[in-house]
């Protein structure tokens, strides 16, 4: 095996379980909301952050957060935990270089691209286009691992 695929699939790896421990991080701090006043924490992060709360970005701020309840954060609590055992799982996988682990990062990685492109289209920003390259580099870089003639590790 070449060095430099090696080390790219540990950044890939890396990238991966980064990502499942931001998740990991969410989910544990949605739970933590439960049973509280979201609005009115929401309120009080805009404030400590001097944020205008009649600022348009604060005004979609503080109505996604009167969107969540005691019903809706578990489940959305629960869904980020799950996001973030696939993402340790492909990444734990590409550490042990398991070609399972790349067809999972493959088709997983590849499968929310459209949802990406879709959240592009509508708002905008240079750190989802960002994120997009860094998404399809990957399952680029996968699909042509995957194409190389298997050799054991």
């Amino acid at each position: 095996m070449h060095p430099a695929p090696s080390r790219t699939l540990r950044l890939i790896a890396a990238f991966k379980l980064a990502k499942g421990l931001i998740l990991v991080v969410l989910g544990l701090g949605l739970l933590r909301l439960l049973h509280q006043d979201i609005g009115a924490i929401t309120e009080r992060w805009l404030e400590q952050f001097r944020i205008d709360p009649d600022n348009k970005y604060a005004a979609a701020i503080l109505a996604k957060a009167g969107l969540l309840n005691g019903k809706s954060i578990p489940v959305l609590s629960g869904l980020t935990f799950a996001y973030a055992g696939i993402f340790w799982t492909e990444g734990i996988g590409l550490f042990l270089r398991k070609r399972w682990a790349e067809w999972l990062t493959v088709v997983t990685t590849s499968s929310f691209v459209p949802l990406e492109i879709r959240e592009l289209c509508h708002h905008f920003s240079a750190v989802k286009v960002i994120l997009l390259a860094i998404n399809l580099a990957i399952v680029a870089f996968l699909i042509w691992r995957l194409k190389q003639p298997h050799r054991p590790f």
